[in-house]
């Protein structure tokens, strides 16, 4: 398997680069890529300096390093393009022809894409982020009638990661709560879920796979062995299909990938 060096460089905090990028990079199996992200790259000396470090990564690689950049700044991005990388102008690809297509010159000035944290769809941002935070792992269940969306599984499935994304990327208001061993012993919701069901996501994962996460945290102990892991993930399967609630294995997927699945099962309305 060969490697290659991917770039990701932005004068803001990246997300678009890393997105396109993430989505594009997997379809090259027979590649292993060696990520570089570079935010909030947003002078000429930063340009150099990134610069520098493509060029050293295609000494070093013998191929050209791929850059996939979303500056604003054309200086900038002019010095970015004279290394000696492959570059992807996610910018300049696009906006030309959506600017004749809307008869319609853009503001084409660095960190313009980029709304204010205090704007009003920046404050959307904040509070979903921050009502994330409260209802994480069942922290606050009396604020669940405000939830858009409630994630469940058992522990170490991805619920709180992918809480955060949903309401940082969409602005949608999701809590998470953690089905535990007594639960699935009695192969019932927890009394504060029934009422909720409706807004029931579960979250399922390969045993192997949460073995080896839960074994990162607790080392060699029941909690993380196979055997309690085969079991639990089976137990949850069982009353998700018993409760009709939709549910998705996280096994192998971004979370990009998971949110996207949740948001359209869910028939959620994004806010930003």
């Amino acid at each position: 398997m060969s490697t290659r060096y991917a770039f990701f460089i932005s004068d803001s905090t990246g997300i678009t680069s890393q997105t396109l990028g993430n989505a594009l990079l997997p379809l090259f199996q027979e590649t292993k890529f060696h990520k570089v992200h570079l935010p909030y790259t947003d002078s000429l000396e930063k340009a150099d300096q990134a610069v520098q470090q493509i060029n050293e990564a295609a000494a070093k690689s013998g191929e050209k390093p791929l850059i996939f950049d979303t500056i604003m700044n054309p200086e900038i991005r002019d010095r970015i393009a004279g290394s000696e990388g492959f570059l992807m102008d996610i910018i300049g690809t696009f906006l030309p022809s959506l600017e004749k297509e809307l008869g319609a010159v853009s503001s084409y000035q660095a960190g313009q894409s980029h709304e204010s944290p205090y704007g009003e769809r920046g404050l959307i941002r904040m509070d979903a982020v921050n009502f994330a935070l409260d209802n994480d792992d069942g922290a606050k269940t009396k604020y669940y009638p405000s939830a858009d969306v409630i994630l469940i599984g058992v522990s170490r499935s991805a619920k709180t990661p992918t809480c955060l994304y949903i309401a940082m990327q969409h602005g949608i208001f999701a809590a998470n709560y953690p089905i535990t061993e007594e639960d699935l012993r009695k192969n019932e919701l927890p009394k504060i879920l029934r009422e909720h069901k409706n807004k029931l996501f579960g979250l399922s994962i390969d045993p192997e796979r949460l073995s080896n996460i839960r074994h990162q945290r607790r080392a060699d102990s029941r909690y993380s062995s196979i055997k309690q892991c085969e079991w639990e993930v089976k137990e949850a399967l069982y009353m998700y299909r018993a409760l009709g609630i939709p549910w998705i294995d996280t096994t192998a997927i971004s979370v990009e990938e998971i949110a996207t699945r949740i948001i359209m099962e869910k028939n959620l309305q994004r806010r930003v």
